[in-house]
């Protein structure tokens, strides 16, 4: 299924949207990490006596130790997709990964919905009704998509990003603008194919304005007045400072 975004700069991106048997391989494959963390965690009790310790404690006490070890298991889906934009190790290996529908990288935000709604989702029906809901979504998002305004793709034979943004330079380049490493890859993709596509159309305004938005989000100051050798320069820029670092 082909999941079409435009995103704010107007550009549309096709991206091919996880089917639910990915999305279900992904699950299982999350499930199995955290039940051989728990079934590590008895191990190492079982080991080190550790059941002495819960002697003579009171029954919240006892609770409090076990939320606390149960702490990587609550929090496995928030924390992993977070720091592994948009990924656990069960979306990695099913070579899935969560997005933003404007087809920039979700936010702590982001995954902090889905993760809140993903609890909601697995105590009505024990995770049936979130299922029902991905099968008849058109771009298989459950709820937790929905309310956040991401969607889960296929990496499957996707091409490297870096791959659509390289730009030939020389090796005695010399860069002009350093700040453009504030941008990420995404953000120059997007920014070349606007710029070539506003080239071929001889759409002037549309590059002014992709110079007005890189001069707003990274405080650059324009050293050329011409803003077509503004953007390419930024492309090699961006070029000459990810190749070189």
């Amino acid at each position: 299924m082909q999941l079409t975004i435009n995103t704010t700069q107007n550009v549309t991106i096709n991206f091919t949207a996880a089917t639910v048997g990915d999305r279900l391989l992904a699950q299982i494959l999350d499930i199995l990490v955290k039940a051989a963390y728990i079934v590590l965690v008895i191990f190492l009790f079982e080991l080190t006596d550790f059941d002495r310790f819960f002697t003579g404690l009171d029954p919240w006490s006892i609770m409090a130790v076990i939320s606390l070890i149960g702490l990587p298991v609550m929090f496995y889906s928030l924390v992993q997709e977070s720091l592994w934009e948009g990924q656990t190790i069960g979306k990695k290996i099913a070579k899935i990964k969560v997005i933003k529908l404007d087809g920039y990288q979700a936010s702590f935000g982001d995954y902090l919905i889905r993760w809140l709604f993903r609890i909601v989702e697995l105590t009505v029906g024990n995770g049936l009704f979130a299922l029902i809901v991905m099968i008849i979504n058109k771009r298989n998002q459950r709820l937790g998509d929905i309310a956040a305004g991401t969607a889960v793709i296929s990496l499957k034979n996707k091409i490297n990003i870096n791959h659509t943004i390289l730009q030939e330079i020389n090796d005695d380049y010399v860069p002009t603008y350093p700040l453009v490493i504030k941008l990420s890859d995404n953000d120059m993709r997007i920014i070349k194919e606007n710029f070539e596509k506003a080239i071929a159309m001889r759409d002037f305004n549309t590059i002014i304005k992709l110079r007005e938005k890189v001069i707003e989000v990274t405080g650059i100051k324009n050293q050329s007045g011409n803003d077509q050798d503004f953007i390419k320069t930024l492309l090699k820029d961006y070029n000459y400072y990810t190749q070189n670092m």
